[in-house]
């Protein structure tokens, strides 16, 4: 449970008198299938993905958020939520286990939105949109939106203040990427004063590489309205299932940036969309190299829910080099440049070398895993091989090996590069 912060809501003057704070409502986005991790997410939510052995992806919004001290926090999640509920127990690691205000979860309902929409949400723009009356009953000063989807640490605090000084109608908080990544991400071009003059979304050849990092800080009454025109003018556009308004970036955004007033807030530290598996990775690596600088700072830990397990053991003979190893694991092998989840076995004359191994798997004896993701509770028996050393430094999603929840990879068999194995498999 995190310490007492300043955060929003009333507080003391000097002079004694109080003096009201904004009122702030934070949405977390916990998102869609994330289809693009393949067989990683078909049994779980994307923010439900461990990240560093312990943690989960949800973990970085609400600890922003906990931090900055937010306690009205809407978790919206479309798919697999069972998935989460566990880990958020309530909001409870978050201090948002509250009996005002507190976390609240948003399943997808029938009946929001457009007469002719299902229960669940077209993109995180109409996600927004099926919500315009709770949040105008709510009456906010700001709204908060955030995905659930990236590693990164921010003190929103300091974006509300922005957002609030310079009237804008839209803060978007950027951070900088290569210009291959920012091909699949919303790309800003600033003006004077960190305006934000043009937005173009998952162009092919982008203008800039600063680009949308999904937090934003909205005007209530500027984000009611956008969204409310631009349903108007696209109902006959969508296809009958939707309101049409689709992702931020394809109608909302743009809208906010041509009336003017939008703002850019850069994202001082690390920051990494895991939207991929090959990013997934190279998150891990980026981990493993230092260069991940969300967990550095003690007044501001990422807090979670801490697995129920005993310290790890390191037995004599073992080798472990560059490697971050959880709660509960029992290694007697090799790890070099890898993650080991909660409870993972390693046992002796395995290697493990370039992988993420999830919680409570069981690499036998001879196994050898290399530049892999292995999901919670599979087994890879004795001599069996998965993957191969990358020919390079960076691992692609076609050398990338998926092996899926509960699977087993028997004695001795080999698992080629490329390899994806759904959850449940035994090959």
């Amino acid at each position: 449970m995190p310490d007492a912060v300043p955060g929003f809501g009333a507080a003391v003057g000097h002079s004694g008198a109080m003096v009201r704070r904004p009122k702030v409502l934070a949405i977390v986005q916990a998102g869609g299938k994330g289809s693009r991790m393949d067989v990683l997410t078909h049994e779980r939510a994307k923010p439900a993905l461990p990240f560093a052995g312990q943690y989960q992806l949800v973990d970085f919004a609400l600890s922003s958020l906990a931090h900055s001290g937010v306690t009205d926090v809407w978790l919206s999640v479309q798919y697999l939520a069972n998935s989460l509920h566990k880990h958020v127990a309530n909001g409870r690691p978050w201090d948002l286990d509250r009996t005002r205000g507190g976390l609240q979860w948003l399943p997808p309902q029938e009946g929001s939105g457009a007469a002719s929409q299902d229960g669940f949400s077209a993109g995180n723009g109409d996600d927004l949109y099926r919500n315009l009356d709770a949040i105008r009953d709510f009456r906010p000063d700001v709204v908060l939106v955030l995905s659930a989807d990236s590693v990164c640490a921010v003190d929103l605090r300091d974006v509300v203040d922005q957002h609030l000084d310079r009237a804008s109608s839209c803060t978007i908080v950027t951070a900088e990427v290569t210009r291959s990544q920012a091909s699949d991400k919303g790309v800003v071009q600033l003006g004077r004063d960190q305006s934000i003059t043009a937005f173009d979304y998952k162009p092919e050849d982008p203008a800039t590489t600063t680009v949308a990092a999904e937090i934003f800080a909205y005007d209530p009454a500027r984000l009611i309205s956008t969204l409310e025109d631009v349903r108007i003018e696209r109902v006959d556009a969508a296809d009958g299932e939707d309101s049409g308004i689709g992702d931020f970036g394809e109608h909302l955004i743009p809208r906010l940036v041509e009336a003017g007033a939008v703002h850019a807030f850069e994202l001082p530290g690390y920051w990494r969309d895991l939207g991929t598996p090959s990013e997934y990775v190279a998150a891990h690596r980026d981990l493993l190299a230092g260069r991940v600088d969300v967990f550095d700072d003690p007044e501001r830990p990422i807090l979670t829910r801490w697995p129920e397990l005993p310290s790890a053991v390191i037995r004599r003979g073992a080798a472990v080099d560059g490697s971050v190893v959880s709660a509960g694991a029992d290694v007697a092998g090799t790890v070099v440049r890898s993650v080991l989840g909660p409870g993972v076995r390693v046992a002796k004359g395995a290697v493990v070398e370039d992988s993420v191994i999830f919680a409570a798997t069981s690499i036998e004896a001879g196994a050898e895993v290399r530049a892999s993701v292995v999901d919670s509770r599979c087994t890879i028996g004795r001599g069996a091989r998965v993957g191969a050393t990358p020919p390079g430094t960076r691992i692609g999603d076609d050398r990338l090996v998926l092996v899926g929840r509960d699977s087993t990879v028997r004695r001795g068999s080999v698992i080629p590069p490329g390899s994806r194995l759904e959850p449940g498999t035994s090959v």
